[in-house]
């Protein structure tokens, strides 16, 4: 679900295939932003361009400003309107001060956002969301109202995860402690489904974790090199001519490498480093409709188990002829009602998440592969430039060995 960043703008539909002249497309671009305000109130403002042939938009081309609270208000929205489906995670955001403007964090976090809006506008049914429509062509002022009206003091953001997930920590608590009898969905295939979600988040943390780590030490080994190519200039100028113009080229030789690690260290970090974290992300996205899930599967039991009751109850009162029984009814048909109403949900929840996990596999599939043949790519590259750049030096430093005999 993560599109490696390379892939600038995804569209819904190519307009400039030809087998799409006709067909409607939508294709958003986040461009690099303007900061704005100063000390804590600074924040960086985002122009974002909208392309579509789609009638329900104001034109063929808009231009809006966004703030990253405005992509983080969408986020919540389309968690809180549309259960059972995967909502892409929004970028993270830099809770180190010295970092929030730096320009290598300002690009990543663009080229995230990107990423996370196309990712919508390609989806078959979020692309459609009324929220997405106000997100693309509202003013900015008309934004900040509707920001504030979903993050003001008493109301409470739908999709705030951390919450959620303490609730469910919560949940499993009362039910350890023997307070509250536990109501889970556990057919073998949803079981199946939770192990696998569990352990690929697990697996991708790790691989994350890997890559950061390789991307620091590729930042490392670049300022090792600038270093030593500084230091082995000035103990050449202190050599004879032969051997001082060696060690010259010498450290030429490893500053031009060290301008090649950090740029396959950015390479690693866009290109490999943040899809895996992406995915991370998604999986995280996966287990909160999850979260849902169980929600939606205990109201449905609960519901049906106190419609039975009251049915039972009805029953009864029809037998003895109470003259409770007109009540008794219309509270029955009321709870049937609201019961046929949650399981319709839950159904829809499951057939919903089946779909996305269609999608997420095929996605995921594409965009590792995609990453992991850039990561080979990028390492072959770095590799053939250190073996040509030691390659070329070596018949000067052994022309100097033997002219030292």
């Amino acid at each position: 679900m993560a599109t490696i960043v390379a892939q600038n703008s995804p569209q819904v539909q190519s307009p400039r295939s030809p087998q799409s002249q006709n067909m409607l497309f939508l294709t958003v671009s986040v461009m690099d932003p303007d900061k704005r305000g100063t000390g804590v109130q600074a924040y960086m403002s985002y122009p974002v361009i909208t392309k579509t042939n789609l009638p329900d938009y104001k034109g063929p081309e808009i231009t809006v400003e966004r703030r990253y609270s405005d992509f983080v208000w969408l986020r919540d929205r389309l968690f809180e309107k549309y259960k059972g489906i995967f909502i892409p995670p929004v970028p993270e955001k830099s809770a180190v001060e010295k970092f929030r403007f730096s320009a290598e964090f300002i690009d990543m976090r663009r080229q995230g956002l990107n990423v996370y809006i196309n990712r919508i506008a390609s989806h078959p049914e979020l692309r459609q969301s009324e929220d997405l429509k106000t997100f693309l062509q509202e003013d900015g002022e008309t934004m900040e109202r509707l920001r504030f009206q979903e993050t003001g003091i008493f109301n409470r953001k739908p999709s705030d995860l951390i919450q959620i997930f303490k609730d469910v920590q919560s949940k499993v608590s009362d039910v350890v402690l023997g307070k509250e009898k536990p109501v889970e969905e556990t057919t073998p295939e949803y079981e199946k489904l939770k192990r696998y979600i569990y352990e690929l988040e697990d697996h991708l943390a790790e691989a994350q974790k890997q890559a950061y780590r390789m991307v620091k030490r590729h930042k490392e080994l670049g300022q090792s090199l600038l270093d030593f190519g500084k230091a082995i200039k000035l103990l050449g100028a202190c050599e004879g001519e032969s051997l001082g113009k060696a060690f010259s080229e010498l450290g030429t030789k490893s500053e031009s490498l060290s301008h090649k690690f950090e740029d396959e260290a950015r390479n690693l970090l866009m290109n490999f480093e943040e899809p895996l974290k992406d995915y991370v992300h998604d999986v995280q996205s996966i287990k909160a409709t999850m979260v849902e899930r169980a929600n939606a599967f205990k109201l449905k039991c609960e519901l049906s188990e106190t419609t039975k009751l009251k049915e039972i109850n009805l029953e009864k009162l029809m037998l003895v002829r109470s003259d409770k029984v007109g009540e008794a009814e219309i509270e029955y048909r009321k709870l049937n009602t609201e019961s046929e109403e949650a399981t319709r949900r839950f159904e829809l929840i499951v057939k919903l998440m089946d779909e996305e996990m269609v999608r997420f596999q095929e996605e995921k599939t594409t965009d590792l592969g995609l990453a992991f043949h850039e990561f080979a790519k990028g390492q072959a590259k770095l590799g053939k430039d250190i073996a040509t750049a030691w390659r070329s030096l070596l018949p000067k430093i052994e022309a100097c060995s033997v002219s030292s005999h």
